[in-house]
């Protein structure tokens, strides 16, 4: 999985203060909005439309909220570490810690499917989760998203 094609140090957030999953998205559209110059409405509007289908939360405190949007020219990654979990309706019944958003463009059906699929798969290795949780500022989160990528293509 290319983390660096989806990531930017700008989209990666530590210690991020929530209080629920409804105050989720509309902090993820502002992010969206200062880093990756999108309509935080329409970022935040389209994950709540997303998640009305069902949680995106996958089990063990991470969740993957993801959507199709226009004004993209590629799929692109926010992440997000929580200071304290919160609810989010996951399958296990777990409130959730970590959160890798994905953005895509409306025609990006394989893309958006690989990149799901590739992401879950990293954060389904609890190494990897613990790791992400233990990170202390944005700068160490992205590093070590970064060397995750490594690790994993080597």
């Amino acid at each position: 999985m290319n983390l660096s094609s989806l990531l930017y140090p700008a989209t990666v957030r530590a210690h991020v203060q929530l209080d629920s999953k409804k105050a989720l998205f509309p902090f993820v559209g502002d992010l969206a909005s200062r880093s990756l110059g999108l309509d935080a409405g329409e970022v935040s509007e389209a994950l709540l439309e997303r998640e009305r289908l069902g949680s995106t939360g996958f089990g063990r405190g991470i969740a993957l909220p993801h959507a199709k949007m226009a004004d993209l020219t590629g799929v692109r990654g926010l992440f997000l570490q929580l200071s304290r979990p919160i609810d989010f309706n996951a399958v296990d019944g777990l409130p959730v810690d970590l959160l890798f958003v994905l953005l895509s463009p409306l025609d990006a059906g394989a893309d958006h499917l690989k990149a799901l699929a590739g992401v879950s798969r990293m954060l389904r290795n609890e190494a990897i989760a613990e790791r992400l949780r233990g990170a202390k500022s944005d700068e160490a989160l992205y590093a070590l998203l970064a060397d995750t990528e490594t690790r994993d293509a080597a």
